[in-house]
């Protein structure tokens, strides 16, 4: 049994750097935004814009991930319906109206780890691999498309996938 030095609130993810344990999705995704450049350290209102980002995702995941709970398959895919033309798609319109018109980028001038956040969670919730969510499930948000269909054509970004995805992987459908 882990004593928490390895896995700090014995769950996953954990990023291990140098012998020592990053945990939780945001910890690590600010972490490996430092490194990368795709999160400033500079400019703490930047940051903090960023940060709003960042826990909207966790948010969706968590909204979505809780109908996991439910063993009956029709009761699930039912909840994930309701959740997708309800709760999610309220918070979708709340992202829609954030981004800035014609901006490729949700906290502009360039690419943050706020919007590879965004491009990845709702990738999982359009690729058709959630059984009970719906892939057309950005139809009415076309700021968030072109942020995830900008994200997903990113040179490193594509450069990031031939080395990490399976070929053929459904990355989500923008």
């Amino acid at each position: 049994m882990d004593d928490g030095t390895v896995m700090p609130f014995h769950q996953m993810p954990v990023l291990v750097v140098d012998g020592t344990s990053i945990a939780q999705t945001g910890g690590i995704a600010r972490f490996c935004g430092k490194i990368s450049g795709l999160y400033p350290t500079d400019n703490h209102l930047k940051a903090a814009q960023i940060d709003q980002f960042i826990d909207l995702a966790t948010d969706l995941n968590t909204m979505v991930s809780s109908t996991n709970q439910t063993k009956d398959e029709e009761q699930k895919l039912a909840a994930r319906l309701e959740l997708a033309n309800g709760p999610l798609k309220r918070k979708l319109g709340m992202l829609e109206r954030l981004i800035p018109e014609g901006s490729d980028w949700i906290v502009p001038p360039s690419i943050s780890i706020a919007d590879i956040a965004i491009w990845r969670v709702l990738g999982w919730f359009t690729s058709g691999l959630l059984d009970g969510m719906p892939k057309d499930l950005l139809t009415d948000f076309p700021k968030i498309k072109r942020v995830c269909l900008a994200v997903d054509q990113h040179p490193k970004v594509q450069e990031w996938i031939g080395r990490t995805y399976p070929e053929n992987y459904v990355r989500g459908t923008y």
